[in-house]
């Protein structure tokens, strides 16, 4: 992993060893709430707000004009080419302005009333930190909607020294740093949520008989799936 990604989990650390030192926030949810909008990539659901970043996949449709229905992937200026157009900027543009911009562009000199959608099929401008006791620990992109025990999957599961009640998500609500514990036996089960994972979210697993400032917040956490303000 890159040496900027360890220094975050330091920091991390440092965080959480001061929570537990001074008694941290309980903040109780009915349901994981999502990242603030201002510090991570963008939300999957009621995605009005997400904004297009680089390598996104886009599907994009123009009702009754089959022809024009494809794919197009951003590329790293935030550019895609669209047939008929050509070169539109996409990164940094929401769904709904996007869709606006096409459907003007369509309207100049070849289509009446155009009536453009677009999909986001890939958000690959969206990335997980996966750390600790993993097979292959590492930055991953969220390609659609995510659940922890997917982006477990995606760095090859749980090593042989990992400790399954040890699991820490890190995530930006209400303009703080957050983190709460999950007990990865009980989500496989179904007898706790598996909640969704967003961009800018950081997973760490903690391993077997360790003495960490993980396992000082782990006691210190009332119930599973609480979040705690760091």
């Amino acid at each position: 992993m890159k040496q900027s990604s360890r220094l975050v989990i330091a920091a991390m650390l440092a965080l959480l060893l001061g929570a537990c030192a001074h008694g941290a926030k309980n903040v109780e949810r009915a349901d994981l709430p999502p990242p603030d909008t201002t510090t991570a990539s963008g939300a999957y659901e009621g995605a009005t707000d997400y904004r297009i970043g680089s390598q996104d996949l886009l599907e994009i449709a123009v009702f009754g004009v089959s022809e024009l229905t494809h794919q197009a992937r951003v590329n790293s200026n935030g550019m895609i080419n669209v047939p008929l157009i050509g070169g539109v900027m996409a990164g940094g543009k929401t769904v709904p302005e996007l869709e606006k911009e096409l459907g003007a562009r369509y309207a100049d000199g070849y289509l009446q009333n155009p009536q453009v959608t677009v999909f986001v099929k890939e958000y690959t401008s969206q990335r997980v930190t996966l750390e600790g006791a993993l097979k292959k620990p590492g930055i991953y992109p969220l390609t659609g909607k995510t659940s922890l025990l997917q982006a477990v999957a995606m760095a090859g599961g749980t090593d042989e020294f990992a400790d399954l009640e040890g699991v820490v998500l890190f995530r930006h609500i209400e303009g703080k740093r957050m983190a709460a514990a999950y007990d990865l036996r009980l989500v496989r089960r179904g007898e706790l949520e598996d909640p969704q994972v967003y961009g800018d979210d950081v997973i760490v697993i903690e391993r077997s008989g360790s003495k960490s400032a993980f396992r000082e917040f782990l006691r210190s956490v009332p119930a599973l799936g609480l979040f705690l303000a760091l």
